[in-house]
């Protein structure tokens, strides 16, 4: 196995310091990645030498600013492919491009009876907002199950659609089961009944290649802090006439085109949701670390972390009564994440996590905002570690020793 970690660690200073007086073993990256040198360098870049409001002055300032800003949009947009830069959208982070979609194509379009379909594996940010929108519109949303391998139940998919069905939002990759759902073929089979679907690809944008125009799917979000970028910035992927049909969800300046005392009339795309002053430096920033990534190549690293995966549940597998939830790997770790949610039974998962801290390994405890997934589970949450193409085999063998080592002291 080539190890990529091992050609850009060193990119990473972070990952250089002893927590607790051990070295520090990230595995929480599905929460938050780390950034390397190139998109904190690129962030401080722009502060120290080129800050100014964008798309508003005629000095050279405002000028390298707008160039440098708009350039991070074609980036995004080559990245994963969309047809035009006008598809692509900046937001704060994916939660916020799911509520664009919910308030300004949900409102103007659900209305009573009309069907939404979601699935029992949704993070909070793609559920609430469509709870929202259902009570508002008086749709109604129904579920798609797991099946026997805890993953997307298709024939649960497929017995929801019918005419009423205006709207499938699904994740991509599910940050608890760590399955890969098959959204182009969710899209196609949405494509019958004419309904739209939304991606939501926060754990999917960072770890392989995506192409939206292959996808199928009408909207797709990602936050640029799980890729290598900063927080404070994400991104909408919309095909280009669907978002010229949706009304603007903020209002002010910046989305507008003239503006009247009685009315006003709005700018073309993208920037008719781009309302008020933008994330300018970390937009710059989320370009910076897309061209990281693409030059190690999006399918390099999902090879890699595919081995990662297949090594990591292989370990955990041998420990006796831990529980990993989703689906095994169908032939070395592909069909699954590079990450791993398991409880340990009569162990909680937040004392695992602590613990497993003191040893330098920071791990993720909790419900991983899918309260209705671990209810649906019977727990009432896990501990997970997520991997990326930065850690090591090595890295997961301490974390697996240190975790038997915690189980062994609980079981005293």
């Amino acid at each position: 196995m080539i190890c990529i970690a091992d050609e850009v660690r060193s990119d990473f200073p972070i990952l250089e310091q002893e927590v607790h007086g051990k070295p520090l073993i990230y595995l929480d990256n599905g929460a938050s990645s780390q950034k390397p040198l190139a998109v904190l360098d690129a962030l401080r870049d722009y502060y120290e030498n080129h800050h100014a409001n964008v798309h508003r002055g005629a000095h050279t300032l405002s000028n390298r600013a707008t160039d440098a800003y708009e350039g991070a949009r074609d980036k995004v947009a080559r990245f994963v492919n969309a047809a035009a830069r006008e598809e692509i959208v900046f937001t704060r982070n994916a939660t916020e491009a799911i509520n664009l979609v919910a308030y300004s194509w949900g409102l103007s379009n659900l209305q009573p009876g009309d069907e939404i379909i979601l699935s029992v594996m949704e993070h909070h940010s793609n559920l609430v907002p469509w709870q929202i929108i259902a009570q508002k519109t008086g749709a109604l949303i129904k579920y798609v199950q797991l099946n026997e391998r805890e993953e997307f139940d298709w024939e649960s998919f497929q017995s929801l659609l019918c005419g009423k069905t205006k709207l499938i939002a699904v994740v991509h990759v599910s940050n608890t089961l760590g399955c890969i759902n098959p959204v182009a073929e969710i899209a196609a089979e949405a494509g019958k009944y004419g309904a739209k679907v939304l991606v939501d690809s926060c754990q999917s944008v960072p770890h392989m290649p995506i192409d939206v125009q292959a996808l199928g799917c009408d909207w797709l979000v990602a936050s640029g802090h799980k890729m290598c970028g900063p927080t404070g910035i994400g991104f909408l992927y919309g095909k280009k006439e669907l978002l010229n049909s949706m009304p603007p969800f903020l209002g002010g300046g910046e989305m507008i085109d003239e503006v009247f005392l009685t009315h006003s009339t709005y700018g073309q795309l993208p920037h008719k949701f781009e309302a008020g002053t933008p994330a300018i430096g970390e937009a710059i920033a989320l370009g910076a670390a897309v061209d990281y990534l693409t030059s190690i190549g999006m399918e390099v690293i999902h090879r890699y972390e595919q081995e990662l995966t297949a090594y990591l549940l292989a370990k955990l597998g041998k420990i006796p009564d831990l529980r990993i939830y989703g689906p095994q790997p169908k032939v070395n770790g592909k069909g699954r994440a590079a990450l791993a949610a398991f409880n340990v039974a009569g162990i909680h998962s937040s004392d695992l996590s602590t613990l497993l801290d003191h040893e330098g390994v920071a791990i993720r405890s909790g419900h991983h905002c899918t309260q209705p997934l671990h209810r649906l589970l019977k727990v009432s949450g896990s501990a997970r570690a997520s991997l990326y193409f930065y850690n090591t085999r090595a890295e997961i063998d301490t974390f697996v020793a240190a975790l038997q080592e915690t189980i062994d002291f609980f079981r005293i």
